[in-house]
């Protein structure tokens, strides 16, 4: 619609956006782009530049002055020994500036579209770019006084830089303290008082105008007051629930729309002046990748994961545009320049997203180099455990079955809990360990209230039970890299998941779909075995993590294949305890149950027969073979096995047969699977607990979770 194609003509132009409209469109978007400064700032978090290792702060750093410095001395030798006009040659060191900008809400834009923002590539990239703001900014904060204190008489200068000093004093010692003390004024997991939220609104515009008025500019004074609000809940959260879509969905497409009305690639006359443009764009560009190359490799980075990351750091977007804006309407470039700036700018961007999807896959790294499995592990080995929590619901049901997992001296439990939060006002994700405070708090977060629960069975179980805690906050889509990674970096044997389905007080609760989400990609890229945890105990009494411990019924339904091997495997550690009655019912019939090869039915019968030797040495121990001839004898039968135990474990996966086919026309398709999907929809009320365990599916050179343990190389 712009002068480039449609608004070439000017009666179309005229008709659509004429002059008083055009006005209107221009300050709605001069406007949405203060609020959406203001949104960064409250989502940023200013202290992981200082938190930031040395990895990110050396790539922050070359990230922004390689590029910077060979693409300025470039425009120095074009200045000097080409005859160039005096607007290009003035405009060049502003290509530079551009050029070598890696700013932190592009390119945790990016990373959030793309779903890596939790991953390790998306923190290294994230904690970088703000590193490279720090140093644009300082940049060009120098460069703005010196042109002030040369343009302006002394008086002058230096009011405006008192009057500068004390805005910015108004906002860290006035607003910053109120803010906190409304946090304070919050309880937790309440939402925040909508006065709160309109005081902040009316500072947000007094600060902007005061802005505009001292000469810093609105845009300045918003994400300075937007850095000093807290991000996350509730006070950030707040803000960005108000106005998040609001920005995002109205105001910020009409900005988008006013820079594609502005670009006219008419006004591209001199092809001259493209080329040497294009050439700082391209030299910039070779910089960046090069400096943000070296010190991912020097740390032994993957060359493929290392250039994804120079990609990112090369991706522009609405900070750019903004700048390129704001220089066309204060006269600093003129038309053509603005024309090929953002062509540039589209096409770097265009291009870079669709190289880093076929580059970069976060799953790739979630592949062990060996068998991380309970059935693999040996019997004197230590159990290492990864449980993930979302609220204090899902605690209980989580330290019944590690009562059961019988940790001893022998095979002591190393235990890591995660709690799993939404990215919610935040920029950047975070995966850190809990460190306790020094005295306890009278009103706990809910994390220490979770974190306590455990802390308690550690020191019930003290010597023969580790634990360690962390907080995951990351966007659900992304979560499983939270998980996955930690599993990896922990080397656990079993990860368990709160299914998305509770029972509390007698009725069924539907947790956000997103949590399902969560469960399939742990699933799929999980680097040892997982169990995803249906809970009933809200249906019973409640058991107190220090109360002496009553006997658990444990029943395992054994299909055949890897996963109900998995669940077996698990259930015969559990039988050891004197705490713990374990029954297995084999489910035989005349045809085929489940499928699979040769090899998977004599491991069958391998775990079987060795199972069937502790028979006699345990009276808490049981076999029953129960005989079925089609889906409805099935269904019976686990049925009647839910009311009479605590647990009831199964696999996830079985191989295919008509007989497990006829199993799945009965019930809805999920990430349980065929059996998993009948135990999680009864509604028996006093029903047991169910785990539904899938065995290890991705080790490094193993095409077949049926084969050998033995470690093959194959070309990845």
């Amino acid at each position: 619609m712009g002068p480039s194609i449609l608004g070439h003509n000017s009666a179309f132009a005229a008709e659509i956006f004429p002059t008083k409209g055009r006005t209107v469109l221009d300050t709605l978007s001069v406007f949405g782009f203060m609020l959406f400064i203001f949104l960064i700032g409250v989502k940023m978090d200013p202290t992981m530049v200082l938190k930031s290792g040395r990895k990110a702060l050396a790539i922050g750093i070359l990230g922004f002055s390689v590029p910077y410095a060979l693409a300025g001395f470039v425009a120095f030798l074009l200045g000097h020994f080409l005859f160039l006009d005096h607007e290009i040659s003035s405009v060049l060191p502003l290509v530079v500036a551009v050029q070598s900008m890696s700013s932190f809400p592009v390119i945790a834009w990016f990373l959030s579209e793309l779903k890596i923002l939790n991953s390790e590539i998306g923190r290294l990239a994230s904690s970088s770019s703000m590193i490279c703001d720090v140093c644009q900014w300082s940049i060009m904060s120098v460069k703005f006084v010196t042109k002030a204190a040369t343009a302006k008489s002394l008086k002058s200068s230096i009011g405006f830089f008192f009057s500068a000093a004390l805005l910015i004093i108004l906002i860290v010692f006035g607003i910053r303290p109120a803010a906190l003390w409304a946090i304070r004024h919050t309880p937790e997991g309440k939402p925040v008082k909508e006065i709160y939220v309109f005081v902040l609104f009316i500072a947000l515009l007094c600060c902007g105008f005061m802005g505009e008025v001292i000469g810093v500019s609105a845009l300045f004074a918003s994400f300075v007051l937007g850095l000093v609000i807290p991000d996350g809940p509730p006070l950030g959260a707040a803000l960005v629930e108000r106005l998040d879509c609001f920005v995002s969905v109205l105001l910020m497409p009409i900005f988008f729309t006013m820079c594609g009305l502005k670009m006219d690639i008419f006004a591209i006359q001199n092809l001259k002046n493209v080329g040497v443009i294009q050439l700082i764009v391209f030299v910039a560009f070779l910089g960046k990748i090069i400096a943000t190359l070296v010190p991912p490799l020097f740390c032994r980075m993957p060359f493929r994961d290392a250039i994804s990351l120079a990609l990112i750091m090369n991706s522009k977007g609405i900070v750019e545009l903004a700048v390129l804006n704001h220089w066309k309407r204060e006269n600093v470039m003129n038309e053509e320049c603005f024309a090929i700036m953002i062509i540039s700018v589209v096409v770097v961007t265009g291009v870079i997203s669709p190289l880093v999807k076929s580059l970069y896959d976060p799953s790739r790294r979630f592949i062990a180099y060996k068998r991380r499995t309970i059935q693999h592990s040996r019997s004197n080995e230590e159990l290492r455990i990864l449980a993930c929590v979302h609220s204090p619901d899902n605690v209980q049901a989580i330290l019944n079955l590690l009562h059961a997992s019988n940790p001893t001296k022998e095979s002591p439990l190393d235990l890591v809990v995660l709690h799993l939060l939404k990215l919610e006002a935040r920029a950047s994700s975070l995966l850190i360990a809990h460190r306790p405070r020094d005295k306890p708090s009278v009103n706990p977060t809910q994390s220490e209230r979770i974190f306590n629960a455990f802390k308690n069975f550690e020191q019930l179980n003290r010597s023969i039970v580790t634990l360690r805690c962390y907080k995951g906050i990351s966007p659900y889509a992304t979560m499983h890299n939270d998980v996955c990674s930690l599993a990896l970096e922990k080397r656990t044997s079993l990860i368990i998941l709160p299914f998305h389905k509770q029972w509390i007080i007698g009725e069924r609760v539907e947790s956000p779909y997103a949590f399902r989400h969560l469960n399939k990609n742990v699933l799929d890229k999980a680097p040892c075995s997982v169990g995803i945890l249906i809970d009933r105990t809200n249906w019973k009494k409640p058991r107190s993590v220090l109360a002496k411990p009553l006997l658990y019924r444990v029943a395992v339904l054994f299909f055949g294949g890897a996963d109900d091997r998995e669940a077996l495997s698990y259930a015969r550690r559990m039988m050891k305890s004197s705490l713990v009655m374990v029954t297995l019912l084999r489910f035989c019939a005349s045809t085929e149950i489940v499928g699979g090869t040769a090899r998977s039915r004599m491991l069958d019968t391998d775990i079987l027969n060795e199972f069937r030797l502790n028979l006699s040495r345990s009276e808490q121990v049981s076999y029953q073979e129960e005989v079925v001839t089609d889906g409805m004898d099935v269904l019976s039968v686990t049925r009647s096995t839910e009311t009479a135990h605590d647990l009831v474990m199964v696999g996830r996966r079985h191989g295919e047969s008509q007989f497990m086919s006829e199993l799945t026309k009965r019930n809805e398709r999920g990430e349980l699977g065929t059996v998993g999907e009948i135990l999680a929809a009864s509604d028996i009320k006093g029903g047991a607990s169910v785990l539904v365990v899938q065995q290890q599916t991705r080790v490094w050179g193993m095409h077949d979770p049926e084969e050998s343990t033995h470690l093959r190389q194959i070309n990845f």
